[in-house]
């Protein structure tokens, strides 16, 4: 039992928690206003979650009485006459925050509106849940705050940036309540407002936003004088404090712990003007200075401040008269603890507070310019701070260096000019006319290229090379590949020479030159300026362009002669407007007219190039390979001899010659080529005419079998010993069914008997033989399918000459004959039978084999029968 006597309780607290139903809200304690302030009143509605807006109704007692009805949401009539008049006047009126909460604003609040004040809402629930009115006390005490300004009217003060002022405001209060006061001190430059310093009613200080460094050092400062006063203290006046000054004082009241502001009143206590430090700073208006004497310039002071302020000196440098563009550079600066900063050549002094001298030595040419005074004036403030109070700028003062310019001239030859293209072409850019002392003095050179034009046209410079005043020479866009391959040559062989070479002078390279001889002088730095440039006239590199001419002669000294004895032509050079020329010859072979067996075919034979080495190019002939041999005669006249002519050497023999001109030393340019006359080889005899023929036994095979094939050669004209003839003989076969596709070497019998035969992919062999003086047999054993085609053979005759050489003769062709390939139905199916009879016959073994053991021992059964009376058996069947 003592386990169960807790449920009842938990069973209430549960359905009270359930039950909770709406809670209207006021603020807690007792709020407290002075006579004349505004008072509102929140009033709100907990856990109310409906769509539309709560009604809310406030009543009024004063301390003793009944409550009357003061306003309302929703009801028209529902004040009292009393606050008719009042709520008419907006005096009193209702302001909705929220669906569920509303305001109650007594404006002017009287004495006779201290009381109690009740919100409450009408309820519209079927049954009343939680409260529906909450109730606040409102005290209203009079007006004991008394603020104002020390003085009155509101003074005016005129200060200087840097000096300090005060300001004072009173305020006390006689309330018959503990309240506290809170003062701001604000300031106001136009529409603009800023928190100075203010003491919260908690007596804390904070000051406003920007104020924070200056009040940490002491700079602003917020006292109490006696009783009722209050004192701003600023001890160094800055720009930014120009302002109208109010003071701000608030009453407060603490209320169950918590502070509540009863009121606030502000006056206006002055209006301080800061009045601008008078800065100037003068410096001379033009000065100019000769080279390397002393530069001195004064930079003169005026302000009106007398006080402890200390002035921060800075000299600037630069090439324009606004010093507010980039590239002002500073020379020297003292600061306002009189330490100088400046550099060795540069003195920064001052004979007096308001004078300060920039003395800078030897001076450049580098140092015409304009230079600028900077004065900043720095006041002291509090805690050995600094402030910046005042600042000017001088006028530039424009300085002009004069200095002597170097006096030289400068001069320009050609010491080498072109004849032709490839010839060198070297200038020399001289100095002459210098003074003795121009030692700090370099010269450097720059060479122009200007084109060869008409004299209306418009003629552009371009530039070839250009050298700095520390020797570091740049090329332009004309020259930087040329020059990097060593064909342009820049250089200086003597303190006043400057050299320019071109080793190789092309037709581009035509037109006028000149030079740009420029003097550096020397600066304090050790770096070098530019004084001067002085030009030269320009040089003009030409040679007349004519066309190079070359002309090739070639004759036969022993204009007839047979077949087996040597060939001799000779080739005669002569050319024009080359420049050393050196030749190259080819020989070349043309077939004679009429030859239609190659009719555009151009052989070359040998070669010979311009350094006198010997080439054969296309010479084929294995057996005749010392045949043929061209030599040079002399400079200007070739040789070429071929041993052991035969008929297929006929046609028709040239030279063609190129000749070279030198370049760089051992390097060549081809400058022209020319081709010779025509001496043709036309041996007129009357020979044996050889025809070839194929012939096949066989042109339709079975897969397998044999294939022969004869080559026969047939003579026909003047009969010949067997001994006297030979044949290269080759076999060719085109594997399709026309001769669109290219033509495959089979086999070869050359004429001493050396047969070659192709490699090929399947597995038919090939064999070649003579059988006869004219006839050749090529036979192809184990024929396969890709052995079908057109077949042909081609015969080259070698004739002996009367002289005992051989002859090559032309080589000749038959006509093709096609081969057919078949296949055997008989032998293709005969083995897939035999297998296919002898695996049907062993399954069939099997089969039975394993049916026989599968009855007999694993199907057995006993059957047991009842033995019979024969007897019996006998007479039953008897009856």
């Amino acid at each position: 039992m003592g386990r169960l006597a807790p449920r009842p309780l938990l069973l209430a607290l549960l359905s009270l928690a359930l039950c909770r139903g709406r809670v209207v809200r006021v603020p807690t304690g007792t709020l407290v206003r002075v006579v004349g302030t505004e008072l509102v009143i929140p009033c709100n509605v907990s856990d109310y979650d409906g769509p539309s807006e709560q009604n809310f109704d406030w009543s009024f007692s004063s301390l003793g009485s009944s409550f009357v009805e003061l306003a309302s949401t929703w009801e028209v009539g529902f004040p009292a006459q009393l606050y008719q008049e009042r709520l008419q006047r907006g005096e009193i009126l209702l302001r909705r925050t929220a669906n569920d909460a509303v305001e109650l604003h007594i404006k002017n609040v009287q004495p006779s509106d201290q009381g109690h004040y009740k919100c409450s809402t009408p309820s519209t629930d079927a049954t009343v849940q939680g409260n529906y009115e909450d109730t606040v006390q409102v005290k209203v005490l009079a007006d004991s705050l008394h603020v104002g300004p020390s003085a009155r009217p509101p003074p005016s003060l005129s200060l200087r940036e840097g000096e300090p002022f005060e300001l004072r405001c009173t305020a006390a209060s006689a309330s018959p309540l503990h309240t506290h006061l809170a003062l701001l001190w604000e300031l106001h430059r136009g529409p603009a407002r800023r928190n100075v310093l203010a003491l919260t009613h908690e007596g804390r200080f904070h000051p406003g936003l920007g104020y924070e460094q200056r009040y940490h050092s002491g700079d602003v400062r917020l006292d109490t004088v006696g009783s009722d006063a209050y004192r701003l203290s600023v001890s160094r006046a800055l720009s930014a404090d120009q302002g109208s000054y109010r003071c701000i004082v608030s009453e407060w009241i603490a209320e169950q712990g918590n502070w509540q502001e009863i009121q606030e009143k502000a006056v206006e206590v002055a209006t301080v003007v800061i009045q601008p430090t008078v800065l100037r700073a003068a410096v001379p208006k033009n000065v100019s200075v000769a080279e390397g004497k002393e530069l001195d310039l004064t930079c003169n002071i005026t302000t009106d401040r007398a006080d402890d302020v200390r002035p921060e000196v800075t000299w600037s440098f630069s090439r324009t008269p606004d010093s507010t563009l980039p590239g002002s550079r500073v020379l020297a600066r003292l600061d306002r603890d009189s330490l100088v900063h400046s550099s060795p050549h540069i003195a920064l002094s001052h004979v007096d507070a308001r004078s300060y001298h920039l003395l800078v030595r030897d001076v450049s040419k580098g140092n015409s310019g304009y230079y600028f005074c900077h004065v900043s004036l720095w006041a002291p403030g509090h805690n050995r701070s600094w402030h910046k109070v005042a600042e000017a700028v001088s006028s530039p003062a424009g300085v002009g260096v004069t200095w002597l310019e170097p006096d030289y001239q400068v001069y320009l030859n050609a010491s080498k000019v072109p004849g032709f293209a490839d010839d060198p072409t070297e200038l020399a850019c001289r100095v002459v006319d210098t003074k003795s002392g121009e030692a700090n003095v370099r010269f450097t050179v720059s060479w122009y290229y200007r084109m060869n034009r008409r004299s209306d046209d418009v003629v552009t410079s371009e530039l070839l090379a250009v050298m700095d005043g520390d020797w570091t020479l740049k090329y332009g866009d004309r020259s930087k590949q040329r020059a990097q391959d060593g064909d342009f040559i820049f250089s200086k062989e003597h303190t006043d020479t400057f050299n320019f070479r071109i080793q190789r002078t092309t037709e581009e390279d035509r037109g006028n030159y000149y030079c740009v001889v420029s003097a550096w002088t020397k600066q304090r730095n050790n770096s070098w300026v530019k004084s001067k440039d002085v030009f030269s006239k320009p040089v003009n590199i030409f040679w007349a362009l004519e066309d190079s001419v070359l002309v090739v002669k070639a004759r036969q000294p022993k204009p007839f002669f047979a077949a087996g004895n040597t060939f001799e032509m000779t080739c005669k050079v002569s050319s024009k407007n080359i420049k050393s020329p050196r030749y190259s010859v080819l020989i070349t072979a043309e077939k004679p007219v009429g030859d239609l067996s190659s009719p555009n075919e151009t052989k070359y034979i040998i070669s010979l190039d311009q350094d006198s080495v010997v080439k054969l190019e296309n010479w084929t002939d294995a057996s005749r390979v010392d045949g043929v041999v061209l030599e040079k005669v002399q400079e200007d006249e070739f040789r070429y001899r071929m041993y052991q002519t035969q008929v297929s050497d006929a046609g028709l023999y040239r030279c063609m010659v190129t000749a070279w001109s030198p370049v760089r030393g051992s390097l060549w340019r081809e400058a022209a080529t020319s081709l010779s006359n025509p001496i043709e080889i036309d041996f007129q005899t009357s020979g044996p005419i050889f025809n070839a023929s194929v012939h096949s036994d066989t042109p339709s095979v079975i897969r397998g079998d044999l294939i022969k094939l004869f080559c026969i050669i047939t003579v026909e004209g003047a009969a010949l010993d067997p001994d006297d003839m030979a044949f290269d003989v080759s076999w060719f076969a085109v594997h399709s069914f026309g001769l669109d596709k290219a033509p495959v070497l089979l086999s070869s019998l050359d004429r001493k008997g050396i047969v070659t035969t192709s490699r090929r992919d399947w597995k038919s062999d090939l064999s070649l033989e003579r059988v006869s003086v004219l006839e050749f047999l090529l036979q192809v054993h184990g024929s396969e399918d890709q052995d079908f085609g057109n077949y042909y053979c081609s015969v080259t005759p070698w004739v002996k000459s009367p002289t005992g050489s051989w002859q090559k003769e032309a080589e000749i062709h038959s006509k093709p004959v096609f081969i057919t390939v078949k296949m055997d139905v008989l032998n293709a199916f005969k083995y897939p039978l035999l297998i296919g009879v002898g695996l049907s016959t062993v399954i069939g073994l099997l089969s039975c084999l394993i049916g026989y053991c599968s009855s007999h021992w694993c199907c057995k059964k006993e059957v047991q029968e009842t033995r019979r009376e024969r007897r019996r058996l006998m007479s039953m069947e008897m009856d």
